[in-house]
């Protein structure tokens, strides 16, 4: 798991460079169990200003039966969410 979390770290590292060189304060925070609730829960709890969140671009059949992680956390945060296609 502990290499799951470096690749996963490594492939963001070029968008939290862009982001810090235009002086945003941003945290890249990877975190574990089932996707959409734990985001909320975090995203509520640390009162964190936005949540951008990618779309795995489902197709019909498979959001219909499974739903959408980032529909769930956009129905759910209490904060702007960001979904980034």
């Amino acid at each position: 798991m502990l290499h799951l979390v470096k690749e996963r770290k490594r492939k963001v590292a070029p968008v939290e460079e862009v982001l810090r060189v235009a002086g945003s304060n941003t945290k890249l925070m990877i975190l574990h169990g089932t996707p959409g609730p734990k985001i909320v829960k975090y995203a509520d709890e640390k009162q964190v200003d936005i949540v951008i969140i990618g779309s795995r671009g489902l197709n019909s059949l498979q959001e219909m039966v499974l739903g959408s992680v980032s529909h769930k956390v956009m129905k759910h945060v209490h904060c702007p969410a960001l979904i980034v296609k």
